[in-house]
This record gives structure tokens, sequence and C-alpha cells, in this order.
């Protein structure tokens, strides 16, 4: 085959680098903070999420979460500060990485975003929120939860479900006296989120009265876990604890049995998915996880948003979806009562919210927690996850 001439070549180039630097967002929709013809301002709202590899259907789940938001406010034909607004998502891949996470909060500062929902991982939302910060734009997790996000002081950070303590102190409570563990081997991903989870966890577990037989150490992107998992075998604990994501928590709960551990599994949210029992397999059952908040069909709008979800996405919820509708509500809640979508002049409204969302009562403390954050835990059974109880208290409604 011949070359293209030269010329030829420079255009394809050109075209292919345009194409890359697009995002999931309407190229013919106008301007952010401008107004159509129709008398309309746009207010874009900024998406984080990994929505390329291994978690990338988690982070697919909150896209949907927010779309369905986003479409279900301007069915509404809000008008704030006097003007009829037009909301519009901006969602790009943050893909799980820090530093990618990064470039697209500048790349949200750059389009003037009038406030973010993101990022899914700790990880990522951790560097990007300090760039949020500095540019004053409120932001609000749905499913972020190291307890170091909202310490870092940041007047724009805000999340909308339990974080790593709560729920860490929820998982050692649970090991110990629901499940009688004594011996316990911990393993985490090593990022910011499964790491935190694990550190809260076993200070949890020690104070329930158990043993740490041993913490070992893997990391995200990793599928095998033999050699981790041979090592805990020879100090016999009766449970382990996986601080991580599903991709590898499925995997392990499936080498676990290879090897014939007998001991317990358990995971936190990161874990608690249709896709940890795929991966998985039939290793998964009888297996433990815990989910901030409460089961979306005791939820107070749970089982109406699973329709609407369902009914428009024709796939299953995988976790934070309800989590992150309830964020971009929040956030336009602050814009109708604040009457304004400037970031500065709506971001003290946040502070003061009371809202009454899908997965609860939205309220913040001082940092930008949740307020009375409750813990569920299940079990695997069948192919799917069954709710055996809630630990910590939460409001459904005002």
């Amino acid at each position: 085959m011949s070359s293209p001439r030269p010329g030829t070549a420079l255009l394809a180039m050109a075209a292919a680098l345009a194409l890359v630097g697009c995002s999931n967002k309407d190229s013919s929709a106008p301007a952010p903070g401008s107004s159509t013809g129709s008398g309309e301002r746009t207010v874009l709202i900024g998406h984080a999420a990994p929505l390329t590899g291994p978690q990338s259907h988690l982070g697919k789940d909150n896209e949907y979460g927010a779309k369905l938001a986003i479409e279900e406010l301007n069915a509404q034909n809000l008008t704030i500060g006097g003007q009829k607004v037009h909301f519009e998502l901006q969602s790009e891949d943050d893909q799980a990485d820090p530093k990618q996470g990064t470039i697209v909060a500048q790349k949200f500062v750059d389009a003037k975003v009038n406030g973010v929902i993101g990022h899914l991982n700790s990880g990522t939302t951790m560097p990007a929120s300090k760039i949020y910060a500095d540019a004053g734009i409120p932001e609000i997790s749905g499913s972020s939860t190291t307890p170091a996000y909202t310490k870092q002081g940041f007047k724009t950070a805000f999340r909308v479900m339990a974080n790593d303590e709560q729920q860490g102190r929820a998982l050692g409570t649970y090991a110990t006296h629901q499940l009688g563990a004594k011996k316990i081997a911990i393993v985490d991903d090593a990022t910011a989120y499964g790491r935190g989870q694990a550190d809260e966890f076993e200070k949890g577990a020690k104070a329930g009265g158990a043993t740490i037989v041993t913490r070992e150490y893997t990391n995200d992107k990793a599928t095998d876990f033999k050699a981790i998992l041979t090592k805990i075998k020879s100090t016999q604990p009766d449970l382990i604890f996986f601080g991580g994501m599903d991709a590898q928590g499925g995997p392990m709960a499936k080498q676990l049995k290879e090897l014939g551990l007998t001991a317990k599994f358990l995971t936190g949210d990161g874990g608690c998915t249709p896709e940890f029992i795929k991966l998985g397999g039939a290793a998964t059952e009888g297996q433990y996880c815990s989910l901030p908040g409460v089961p979306l069909d005791k939820m107070p709008g749970g089982p109406a948003f699973r329709a609407k979800y369902e009914a428009k996405f024709k796939s299953q919820i995988q976790l934070y979806g309800p989590y992150v509708y309830d964020a971009v509500m929040v956030l336009v809640d602050a814009m109708k009562r604040a009457n304004s979508v400037e970031p500065a002049k709506y971001l003290p409204e946040i502070g003061k919210t009371d809202y009454p969302g899908v997965s609860a009562r939205i309220q913040f403390d001082a940092k930008g927690d949740l307020k009375d954050g409750a813990i569920s835990f299940y079990q695997a059974r069948a192919g799917k996850w069954v709710f055996q109880e809630t630990l910590g208290t939460t409001s459904a409604q005002p």
C-alpha cells in the first residue's frame, strides 16, 4: 500500500485529534452562561467518572443517574434569577486515574461549568477537589467516601452518602458481632478509597475484639490474587475483608474458594454490585458486602427511581446511580433557593440543604458530609445481593 500524500495525512491527523478532544456533550448546544434564541440560559453541569476501563460499568451508572436528573429538571421549565434555564450535562472520563482527574477538573474550570457532580473514586476526587476549590466551583460527590475529602476544609466539597469512617465502624461491628469473626485478614487495593476503608474497618474490628492476623496489599488493576490468598490461608482467618472495587473483589472471592479457604468474605460498597457476583460466580454465594444508605426498595423514592432508570436505560442499577441523581437535584435545589446559577451566589445555600432525596433526607454537617449516614449489609444468595440489616440511622423525609 502506498503512503498518503503529506497534505492528506495532516488533514486526517487533525480530524482525529479533533475527535479525541471531544467530550460527551452536545456540540450544538449554546455556550455555558449564554442565552438561546428563546431567551433560555444554559447551565452547564460537569460530571466526572471512569467511563472506560474495568470500572466503566460504575461510571456509566453514575452518568445515567445524572442524565436522568438533568432530563427531569429540564422538563420542569425552571426559571432562576428571572430567566428560564436549560441544564446541560458535560460528562468526562477520568479513567479512575488521579492525573486524568486533574485534567478533567481543569477542563471543567476552563469550560466555566456552574457546578460539578463527582468524581466517582476517592483517588480522583481528592486532587480534583483542590482545583474546584481554587475556582470556587461547588462539587457534590455521590460516591467518594474517603474522610479526607471533606477534611481538607474546602467550602466547595460535599457528598451525599456516608463516608468511610461511618462505614468502616459499621463494617467492623458487623464482622465481629453479626458474623462472629475473631481472626481477620485484610486486603486493600492501595487506592485512597480501598486503603482508607480498610484502615477504618481495622479500627472497628479491633474495637470489636478481633485480631488482625495479616494485612496484605494489591492494586486496582490486578486480577490474580493467589499468592496473597495462599499467604492468608496459612494464618487461618475466619473472615477476609477486602477494601476495593468489584473488578478485583469478584475474582478474589472466586480464587479464595479455588484455594480451599473457608473464611467468610466481606467487602464494602465498591464490591456491593451485580458485577461482583458476575465476576465471582458461584464462589460469591454466602459472601457479604455493605452499602451506605438503605436498600433501594426502602429508599423514599427508590422503587419509582428504579422503574424510571430501567425504562430509560434498559439496564440494571449498578451502585451509585440514585446518589448521583440526588447530587444533581441538591445542586439545583441550592440554585433555586439562591435564585442564581452563579457558583459564588448559590454555594452558601448548599450547606443549608434539607432535601427529601431518593436515597435519604439530605442534610450536611459543617464539613460537607451527609448527616446521620446509615450503612446496610447484604449477603449474596442465588446470584443476588439480599438485604440483611441496616446499622445507623437515616431520615427519609423532613
